[in-house]
């Protein structure tokens, strides 16, 4: 037992992996939080779609130069309000829109590359995810986005609930849902370029989607989806991120394949109960909707 626990701790030994670790898990947290918004809208597919989005201004950024975060996080707030602009249309749909916008600027990234090569992060770690050359501006990004996200949950905690299950009695009750939306939009793509490098554009749908999937099995209540949905993500980062030192296996990969299971497991305890009776979550959540709605 002593040789195991003695192999368990070695990787914090190092400081690239306790810098990955402290990324991976407050990336699962991020990731967690926001899964629940958007699993709840019926827009799983945002994620995946918006991670290709980002991935685009990633290669426009290693082509010129221009440090990564500020160039791609432009271009995914660009793709993000794009997406909310054009889904509104009555004649285009949000998935049409994802569709288009999204796989049309990580194709123009994979060209890009292909073209002029690489000078910022690692082809392979932006695509699946990697703890190597994790650095503490990583660190401090991943913490800040966590910070933020969460303060902008908290203080548009109710604006966010109603436009969420009724946006268009939402709109009528005074709450601005298409600035609700936006705002929302933003967070997500800023929530994906931090955790880019550490999970990966292939597989951060997965982190968005899993983690709030097992909370809606688990609770009726919206609130208690939030923090579980988010300790869920949280515990997937740090046992992946463990996992994938031993193994030697992409961090995203273990991260999404610890969530993976977890699921796996609630589905066979629950017998699919849990998905069934998800659906039925409006009428269970925590404030009453019509009453003194945010703007």
């Amino acid at each position: 037992m002593s040789s195991a626990w003695a192999a368990f701790l070695d990787p914090f030994a190092y400081e690239f992996f306790v810098k990955g670790l402290a990324v991976a898990t407050l990336a699962g947290l991020l990731c967690g939080l926001l899964g629940v918004y958007i699993t709840l809208r019926g827009m799983s597919y945002i994620g995946h779609g918006l991670s290709h989005a980002v991935f685009g201004g990633f290669a426009a950024s290693s082509v010129i130069s221009l440090n990564y975060y500020l160039g791609a996080g432009i271009w995914g707030m660009a793709s993000a309000l794009a997406i909310n602009r054009v889904s509104r249309s009555r004649r285009i749909g949000a998935d049409a829109a994802i569709g288009v916008i999204t796989t049309a600027s990580f194709a123009l990234g994979v060209a890009l590359l292909t073209l002029y090569g690489n000078k910022g992060p690692s082809f392979d770690a932006a695509l699946f995810g990697s703890i190597i050359g994790v650095a503490d501006s990583d660190v401090l990004v991943v913490a800040g986005t966590t910070l933020f996200t969460i303060a902008v949950v908290v203080a548009r905690y109710r604006a966010l609930l109603f436009s969420t299950f009724d946006p268009e009695v939402a709109d009528v009750s005074g709450v601005r849902v298409a600035r609700t939306d936006a705002l929302l939009m933003l967070v997500l793509s800023l929530a994906i370029l931090a955790t880019l490098t550490i999970i990966g554009v292939t597989l951060v749908a997965a982190t968005l989607v899993i983690p709030a999937v097992v909370a809606r099995m688990l609770t009726n209540s919206f609130s208690r989806m939030l923090w579980l949905s988010s300790l869920l993500g949280a515990a997937g980062g740090f046992i992946g991120m463990n996992l994938s030192y031993h193994l030697d296996v992409p961090s995203g990969t273990m991260i999404v394949l610890v969530d993976a299971a977890v699921f796996c497991i609630v589905l066979m305890v629950t017998g699919g109960r849990g998905l069934r009776r998800g659906a039925g979550l409006d009428d269970h959540v925590d404030v009453p909707l019509v009453a003194s709605p945010a703007r």
